[in-house]
């Protein structure tokens, strides 16, 4: 049997057991080399105050590094709905801009709208002053053969009357 002492616990081992020889559920209860429970307790202090600071620290350590993905995680999420917005800003932008093309197309249509209902009230006003002109002269041309048959008539010879 060596003495390894690598805490301050002492163990015993058995050079002519190897873990090769046997597994652990092949093992006999006479294989385990004998220790007393003060030296197990004493083994597992040591070991828990080996490792247990590194242990804490990996812990702490694990858990700020959580703490920060938490924090990327939520920055992240606020930074996509940041682009959502934008992306629907742009939707907004695009909107709008449609509608002032759509705005200014009605525009222009509601000037030449204007533009012919002038260009029809005058030609409404040509066609009546016209049809009035014409109206006019025909009363005239009327008129005129009202008196041109008028003076044939007092032209035209009259028998004279017998008394």
């Amino acid at each position: 049997q060596f003495l390894v002492q690598r805490f301050p616990i002492t163990v015993f081992i058995n050079p002519f057991v190897s873990d090769l020889d046997n597994s652990p559920d092949e093992a006999l209860v006479d294989d385990f080399p004998i220790i007393d429970k003060k030296a197990v307790e004493q083994l597992t202090e040591g070991l828990i105050s080996h490792y247990l600071p590194d242990l804490q620290q990996s812990k702490l350590a694990l858990k700020e590094l959580t703490q920060n993905q938490e924090v990327l995680l939520e920055t992240v999420q606020q930074e996509i709905s940041k682009f959502k917005e934008c992306s629907s800003i742009l939707d907004i932008n695009m909107l709008f801009s449609e509608a002032k093309y759509y705005h200014n197309k009605l525009v222009n249509i509601r000037k030449e709208m204007l533009m012919l209902h002038e260009k029809t009230s005058k030609l409404k006003r040509r066609a009546l002053k016209l049809q009035q002109k014409r109206q006019k002269e025909e009363l005239e041309r009327e008129q005129q053969r009202e008196k041109e048959l008028e003076r044939e008539k007092q032209l035209t010879a009259k028998p004279a009357k017998r008394t």
